[in-house]
């Protein structure tokens, strides 16, 4: 069944953080649908929501959509660590508020977002224009005809593979699940990481939400594991004697999340003509944490003014704006992340408990840098020397063993 077409200058494909911050960007008169597959904005939760307090304030996000921790710590098989974090501290986001809002960004506009509309094709026309197909829910197919088309679809990149600007989706992903408690005795502005043997190429967190909940969860990547990251996360919450170290009580059943994200290299190309993408699709996701909302949300406003230029005068050229910036932004920095998330998806018990100690001895920038996959050059050297010391000590230690 086929209703009938519609048209738009710009068809948006994904109504994430990304999709939604392009639309909140674009001038009021210009014609733009956003096919979004859930039937509701923000749910069902696919990510622990992480950001930085310097982040939200930029941004402009309102504090009652975060959760401030001021107290982080991270934990090994056989080390534990406060982490130094001042000034720009975790925040927390409630994602499906914060995606609510992104949303009302763009409800005074000449803006249409269909729920529950799977996008399953795309051509280009013969003027240059393109024809989608989106189905929704009870089967019926609705083709648009748009000037441009934005990828915002997440790891699916559905709109590339559908115009074959891409064969296939990233072959290394981040996977996650988490649970939601109530927050009951647990400290309301306590986080925690922990690595090791639990959570083979991955990490685990814990950490009270502006929900007035708590979320423990594990990530891991794969292929570099089979494992599977629920396995593994009811393997934590069932050991009683791992949580009292943790500092952890799970009460009442819990809410179950589940997600998946990009793992692999930034690539610096976003646009194939009229064809842009942003988000997950372009691999947004800081490789150190996989935290990348706030990414998605900044170069997705860029992406919306230029977009909004582009349209207005018929020249594409304003869009090769956005493409540098994101480059400038994100090239050196993901480089350089992505090297670090490669080699510590290997580490085993001995490396965690040697970095998890490093942590206490890094200053805060440092070790800020590092969670955000900031890198400028000055932390590099930081690093560096920190983890070059930890090195000399773990060889004259191996040394005296031998002996």
């Amino acid at each position: 069944m086929v209703d009938a077409p519609l048209t738009c200058d710009v068809f948006i494909v994904g109504a994430g953080p990304a999709g939604l911050s392009v639309a909140s960007r674009l001038p009021d008169d210009v014609k733009t649908i956003i096919a979004h597959q859930d039937q509701e904005i923000g749910l069902p939760i696919r990510t622990s929501g992480g950001s930085w307090t310097d982040d939200t304030d930029r941004l402009g996000i309102p504090p009652e959509m975060y959760n401030v921790l001021n107290v982080n710590e991270a934990y090994a098989d056989d080390a534990h660590t406060v982490i130094p974090l001042k000034g720009n501290l975790p925040a927390i986001l409630d994602t499906p508020r914060l995606y609510k809002w992104l949303a009302t960004q763009s409800d005074h506009k000449d803006r249409e977002i269909m729920l529950g509309a799977k996008f399953t094709s795309a051509r280009r026309l013969g003027d240059g224009r393109f024809e989608s197909v989106v189905r929704s829910r009870d089967g019926v197919n609705r083709k648009i005809t748009s000037d441009y088309i934005v990828d915002a679809s997440g790891w699916h990149v559905a709109v590339l593979r559908a115009l074959g600007l891409t064969e296939a989706r990233p072959e290394r992903l981040g996977v996650g699940t988490e649970y939601e408690y109530p927050l009951g005795d647990n400290a309301p502005d306590r986080g925690i990481i922990f690595l090791g043997s639990g959570v083979p190429s991955g990490y685990g967190w814990a950490f009270a939400t502006a929900r007035g909940t708590l979320r423990i969860g594990v990530g891991v990547i794969q292929p570099d594991t089979d494992a599977s990251p629920r396995k593994l996360l009811d393997a934590v919450v069932a050991n009683e004697a791992l949580l009292k170290r943790y500092k952890l009580k799970l009460e009442g059943e819990p809410v179950v999340h589940s997600g998946i994200l990009p793992s692999v290299a930034f690539e610096e190309r976003m646009l194939w003509g009229r064809v842009i993408r942003v988000g997950d699709s372009a691999n947004f996701a800081t490789p150190t944490a996989g935290e990348g909302i706030r990414v998605c949300i900044e170069l997705g406003r860029v992406l919306g003014e230029q977009l909004g230029e582009a349209v207005k005068t018929g020249r594409d050229a304003p869009l090769k704006v956005y493409e540098r910036r994101a480059k400038r932004q994100l090239k050196t920095n993901y480089k350089w992340g992505f090297v670090i998330n490669t080699r510590i998806a290997k580490y085993g018990p001995a490396e965690w408990n040697a970095s998890v100690r490093r942590m206490a001895k890094l200053d805060t920038a440092s070790v800020t840098g590092l969670l955000r996959n900031d890198f400028s050059r000055k932390k590099i050297l930081a690093m560096a020397s920190a983890g070059g010391k930890a090195w000399v000590r773990s060889r004259l230690n191996r040394l005296k063993r031998r002996a």
